[in-house]
């Protein structure tokens, strides 16, 4: 099956720490399939790379001058409609982390992640998929429930972001069960793998078996679901 990814994801990188943003870009510039058109120190700046260059996608540091990453969000996507904005940043925040997921983009990544991961990374946000970095995952999984605790408090339930069936989680294994739970509790493969006694590949083939059935494309989607269902 032919990959259906653009042939050139054409990139806007957006990082206020020079060094780092002349690293990222020699980075990115290995890969054939990544054409960086262009960069910005700032979120003023981005906007108007952005308008300029309608890029494909934009690598969003949080914490920029003035302005932070998350709250440019808006004005990004006004700017370049087309564009996927994935947020790569230290901040393990997860109020940031929700914002920036509430605010449009399609990712939060962490600056600690390789090389090759960010290259996947990026094509899987081409592809549509929400991509949030493991370490992540438990974080997004505890600022939902706090949102939920807050909002049936104030009487107005939070709506459910993937209507989790009976049925669908009924055609989980007992293994996939004990999977999804360490899933949702943002441990990575590596850890699920020594916690079950069992090989990190296993463990690998369990979660895309997972993904499947429960008809989500990513490990944060499966997360959720496991908490609205009542799974932990």
């Amino acid at each position: 099956m032919p990959d259906p990814t653009p042939a050139l994801i054409r990139i806007l990188v957006v990082d206020d720490h020079t060094l780092f943003r002349r690293g990222l870009i020699a980075l990115l510039s290995r890969d054939a399939q990544f054409q960086v058109v262009g960069d910005a120190a700032d979120a003023g700046e981005a906007q108007r790379r952005a308008q300029e260059l309608q890029p494909d996608l934009i690598l969003l540091d949080n914490h920029l001058p003035g302005v932070n990453g998350v709250d440019a969000l808006p004005a990004l996507r006004e700017a370049a409609p087309g564009a996927r904005i994935l947020i790569l940043t230290v901040s393990e925040d997860e109020n940031d982390l929700a914002a920036a997921l509430r605010n449009g983009a399609c990712g939060y990544l962490l600056k600690t992640i390789e090389g090759d991961a960010l290259s996947v990374a990026i094509r899987r946000a081409m592809l549509g998929e929400s991509v949030v970095a493991q370490e992540m995952t438990g974080k997004l999984v505890a600022a939902y429930r706090n949102a939920a605790a807050a909002s049936a408090a104030n009487g107005t339930p939070v709506p459910s972001a993937s209507a989790p069936s009976l049925s669908s989680l009924s055609s989980l294994s007992p293994r996939e069960l004990e999977i999804l739970r360490g899933i949702a509790a943002g441990a990575s493969n590596k850890e699920i793998a020594r916690n079950l006694s069992i090989a990190e590949t296993t463990v690998k083939i369990h979660v895309q078996h997972i993904l499947r059935k429960l008809d989500v494309s990513s490990r944060v989607h499966a997360a959720v679901m496991a908490t609205e269902s009542g799974l932990l």
